[in-house]
C-alpha cells in the first residue's frame, strides 16, 4: 500500500499543531479541498492586501504582516495537502527511487533532504533516533527509502506549490 498523505506512524503532535495553526490563520478545517483553500485565500487576501491601506502607515504595516502570514499558511497547507501529494506522487516517487541524497539537515523533528535531481523535501515528525540512525547508516539512501520517505508527512520545498 502506498502512503501518500497519512503516515505509517501515529501523527506527531508538533507537526499536527503546525498544520492546525496554518488552518486557523486561513479559517479552514481538515476537510478543505485545494479549491476551498484557494477561494478562502483569495477572499482574505482581498481584504488584507497592503495596497488597500494607503491612508495609514500603521494599518499598511499590519496588513503587510497579516498578508505575509496568509501567504505562508496558504503555501504550507497546499504543499502538504492530500490532493497535492496525489498530483505530484509520480515525480516524488521518481525522486526518492532514482536520486541520491546530496544533503540533509535535521532540526526540531523536521528532516530536510536535498536530492541529486535538484528536488528538496521536508519530512515532519522524524524522531531524533531515526535521524541518528540515518547519519550512522552505511547506506543512508537505502535507510531513508526504507524508513523515512513513505513514513512521514512531507512537502516539496524546491518550488512553490499551488499554482495560480
Amino acid at each position: 500500500m502506498i502512503h501518500i498523505y497519512c503516515c505509517t506512524f501515529a501523527p506527531h503532535y508538533l507537526y499536527m499543531k503546525r498544520i492546525e495553526r496554518h488552518r486557523a490563520i486561513l479559517g479552514v478545517d481538515e476537510k478543505a479541498t485545494l479549491s476551498d483553500l484557494k477561494k478562502v485565500y483569495r477572499k482574505i487576501m482581498m481584504e488584507w492586501h497592503p495596497d488597500k491601506f494607503q491612508d495609514s502607515e500603521d494599518a499598511k504595516k499590519e496588513a503587510e504582516l497579516k498578508s505575509a502570514k496568509l501567504i505562508a499558511s496558504y503555501h504550507f497547507l497546499v504543499s502538504v495537502h492530500k490532493e497535492t501529494h496525489e498530483a505530484t506522487y509520480a515525480e516524488y516517487n521518481k525522486t526518492i527511487s532514482e536520486s541520491s541524497m546530496d544533503d540533509f539537515e535535521f532540526k526540531s523533528e523536521i528532516l530536510r533532504v536535498v536530492f541529486s535531481d535538484g528536488n528538496e523535501y521536508e519530512y515532519y515528525g522524524v524522531p531524533k533516533a531515526i535521524y541518528v540512525k540515518l547519519v550512522n547508516s552505511d547506506t543512508p539512501d537505502r535507510f531513508a527509502r526504507r524508513h523515512i520517505y513513505e513514513n512521514y508527512l512531507y512537502r516539496s520545498t524546491s518550488k512553490i506549490v499551488g499554482g495560480n
